[in-house]
């Protein structure tokens, strides 16, 4: 099975903003919300899109 056109995680500091279907990871700061995004980008094989100040998504396109 290949994974086209989904969002894979979301990675935010706000918990309440997000809804939905995809891993949801909630970090303490700014630092690790960065750090957490950059490494599931690459374990994934997605594409990190910072939406806001609170919130990455990781996609695969």
């Amino acid at each position: 099975m290949k994974l086209e056109k989904t969002i894979l995680a979301s990675v935010t500091m706000n918990r309440d903003n997000v809804t939905g279907g995809s891993p949801i990871y909630v970090c303490d700061n700014k630092e690790e919300m960065d750090q957490l995004a950059a490494n599931l980008e690459a374990i994934l094989d997605g594409i990190s899109h910072a939406l806001s100040d609170e919130l990455y998504i990781i996609v695969k396109h």
